[in-house]
């Protein structure tokens, strides 16, 4: 038997364990004033004791107490009584130091005073009880006396409508303005007979179309306290049409506390809980939801417990900007900085290394781990920074299980096997949707895993069915989200309401790596071999050359590129660009105002170039000169497109300009190339020029028109490849 156990039984069987911080009731204080002034009777009568200094250390006593009791603010009935006990026990102990303590006499008078004692404490005891309870109710009645006029007139008012709309007399306990000045809550008891929330719930569009809230706002109802309680949030002021950014805050966050997502109509904000849930954002293209896509990044990256892996089968695009500043020797010379995530797939064939290492750590995990679980008395993995959670955040997943194309169907078969048997084991999954339809919603694994849902709308109604990606909810109209960013979320711990993201700019992006680069968890040793080589390589030169090559050929193209002259129309200015005089506005320079410079210099270009002079002023006498044969070939002079005819095709022209299409094409075609065998949605080309997707889809069409590009037709997935990769 162990010391421990042995000092545990013995405990057990010496008896109860008496409490001797605690304080003294009636009678336990009577008993301890009575055997202390015996005590001090009997030894300063034996000792011989002055019988004078008892009642010196009474009335000391008693002094003490009245003060202590003043202090406390106590009823003068309790002052009172303390100040006795102490005098009639130091009377009677003075009494019995005198004339002897072990007499009859002394020890029947002492068992009187112990017994008034008790009484006299607790009837002082009762008294302040009593004394409190009414203080409490004058204070609830002040309280209630001082609800405003305001919310009177609040309560009175949506009594009677909840009454008109819904048919339910409410009865109003507290009106509660929120704290951010954007509307209140109304705290009611529901009317008896079985009604609930759900039936005020279920009228909330005509509630607030009745109240005649602004555009963005909602009457929304919720669960009180109890069954009995109704809880009515109504906005007054439309937060969702204000454009916020990201919070500059960027300090650590856990899994375990919630990452913050967006703000409710009240301007607070609303966390996801991501340990054991899975998330489903959906929303249109215009939507928002590639800023979504980033500011959920954002709050992974800032979490002290959580590794972040991308797949994006579009050029990796949403990894793309937590990556590169790692990447890129320029804006990372020492080679210190770490990326925003810890893994990025934009291809099927990476993303399927990604999936088999998040399986094969799941499935080690569960082996390995069960010793720390049993010790923490729970079946899932304890995470924390030494055990970090891995966090798969797939753009466009839900169409990846949709899709019939067979490397797909194989992805989506272990991005299913993945969310399948890894939510013990510290694996979870964000997957985005362009629309909340029943193909992306068919899947039972993801209905029953994402309990947390995301519809941005931004007005958008094709494609947006909010009842099957809300099951239950009532009174969810797209309208009243029009605005880019803005939508509802549901979560196991907040019921479907409106709430809009932030926008989140790429200098933050930036700011956000550099930040927390020193606070991203390194993978555990068993999971890190359960990974194998696929995970340890996953940043080698070789399978980042995608992203090296694309962003050191951009940089470089913008350092080396010269500055373009400021004033290339000759419009008289200090420009350095050539003097066009076609193009001048004004009266002509004569020949006597010209610098001799620039006779000299245009002196040089008719050497060089054999141009020919200006044509001179309009003659009626003189003949125009023959009509120049388009089919005979051009001279070599200067090409001033300024003097041509409009009428003219080279290259210089309308039709040539249409033919090189508009200024960013370049760079969307080099993106496209760089791309490879994948090539990009015109979407992700329209974000990354920041053109709307009309023009760019317009321009790609034209491009392809001419063999630039080579468009592959694969319905939601279709996209532009370069040639050399078709």
């Amino acid at each position: 038997m162990s010391a421990s156990t042995a000092t545990t039984k013995k405990q057990d069987t010496s008896g109860p364990v008496l409490d001797w911080a605690a304080g003294h009731g009636p009678v336990t204080g009577a008993l301890s004033a009575t055997t202390g002034a015996f005590a001090l009777a009997t030894t300063g009568a034996a000792t011989g004791m002055p019988p004078g200094w008892a009642l010196a250390i009474g009335a000391a006593g008693a002094i003490g107490h009245t003060a202590a009791g003043l202090l406390r603010r106590n009823a003068g009935r309790t002052v009172a009584t303390r100040a006795a006990s102490w005098l009639v026990g130091a009377g009677w102990t003075t009494w019995a130091m005198t004339t002897g303590p072990l007499t009859w006499a002394a020890l029947g008078s002492l068992a009187t005073i112990g017994v008034g004692m008790g009484a006299a404490a607790r009837t002082a005891n009762l008294y302040e009880e009593a004394r409190e309870d009414e203080a409490l109710a004058a204070a609830e009645q002040q309280v209630a006396a001082e609800l405003s006029a305001e919310r009177r007139g609040i309560a009175a008012e949506w009594v009677d409508r909840v009454q008109r709309v819904c048919g339910i007399t409410l009865r109003v306990l507290a009106v509660e303005m929120w704290p951010t000045g954007t509307g209140f809550t109304i705290d009611a008891e529901l009317p008896a007979g079985g009604a609930t929330y759900d039936r005020i719930t279920k009228e909330s569009a005509s509630l607030s179309a009745d109240a005649g809230l602004p555009h963005g706002c909602t009457a929304t109802a919720g669960p009180g306290i109890n069954q009995g309680r109704v809880l009515i949030d109504v906005a007054t002021a439309n937060v969702l049409s204000q454009n916020r950014t990201y919070p500059t805050e960027y300090g650590p966050l856990s899994i375990h506390t919630g990452l913050p997502w967006g703000y409710r109509t009240n301007a607070e904000e609303i966390c996801a809980f991501l340990r054991e849930q899975c998330a489903l954002v959906v929303g249109p293209t215009g939507s928002g939801k590639t800023n979504m896509v980033h500011v959920i990044l954002a709050g992974l990256a800032r979490a002290v417990d959580v590794l972040t892996w991308v797949i994006d089968l579009n050029a990796g695009s949403a990894g793309l900007p937590w990556v590169r500043p790692a990447l890129d020797p320029h804006d990372n010379p020492q080679g210190t900085l770490r990326p925003g995530v810890d893994w990025l797939a934009s291809t099927v064939e990476e993303a399927m290394l990604m999936l088999a290492a998040a399986e094969r750590i799941a499935k080690e995990r569960k082996m390995a781990y069960q010793d720390l679980m049993s010790q923490a008395n729970t079946d899932l993995l304890p995470v924390s920074p030494a055990i970090p959670q891995i966090m798969l955040v797939v753009d466009e997943g839900a169409e990846i299980l949709a899709s019939t194309d067979k490397p797909m169907r194989k992805l989506a078969a272990k991005l299913i096997e993945v969310i399948r048997i890894a939510r013990a084991m510290g694996v979870r999954t964000v997957l985005t949707a362009l629309g909340a339809t029943g193909t992306v919603l068919g899947n039972l694994m993801i209905r029953r895993e994402a309990k947390i849902r995301v519809a941005l709308t931004g007005g958008e109604t094709e494609g947006m069915d909010l009842s099957k990606q809300f099951p239950g909810s009532r009174g969810l109209r797209v309208d009243q989200a029009p605005y880019k960013g803005s939508g509802f979320m549901a979560t196991p711990e907040s019921p479907v309401a409106l709430f809009k993201t932030w926008g989140i700019l790429p200098n933050q992006i930036r700011d956000i790596v550099v930040a927390t680069s020193d606070r991203h968890p390194t993978l555990d040793d068993i999971s890190a071999r359960a990974a194998g080589p696929a995970y340890a390589s996953r940043w080698d030169p070789a399978r980042t050359a995608w992203i090296r090559t694309r962003s050191n050929t951009a940089t470089a193209k913008i350092r080396t590129e010269p500055p373009r002259p400021t004033n290339t129309t000759g419009s008289g200015g200090d420009g350095q660009g050539l003097n066009l005089s076609a193009l001048r506005t004004g009266s002509p320079a004569g020949p006597g105002d010209e610098d001799a410079t620039v006779r000299a210099f245009m002196e040089q270009i008719d050497a060089r170039f054999g141009t020919t002079a200006e044509p001179a002023a309009a003659d009626p006498s003189t003949p125009p000169p023959p009509a120049q044969d388009r089919s005979a070939p051009r001279g070599t002079g200067l090409n001033l497109s300024a003097l041509r005819n409009s009428d003219d095709d080279g290259p210089g022209g309308a039709e040539g300009e249409a033919a090189a299409g508009p200024p960013w094409l370049p760079e969307a075609v080099d993106a496209i190339e760089s791309a490879g065998a994948m090539g990009m949605k015109p979407s992700a080309i329209a974000d990354m020029v920041g053109k709307d997707r009309k023009t760019v889809r317009a321009a790609l069409r034209a491009a392809a028109e001419r063999g630039q590009l080579v468009y592959r037709d694969n319905g939601p997935h279709s996209v532009y490849v370069h040639p050399d990769h078709a």
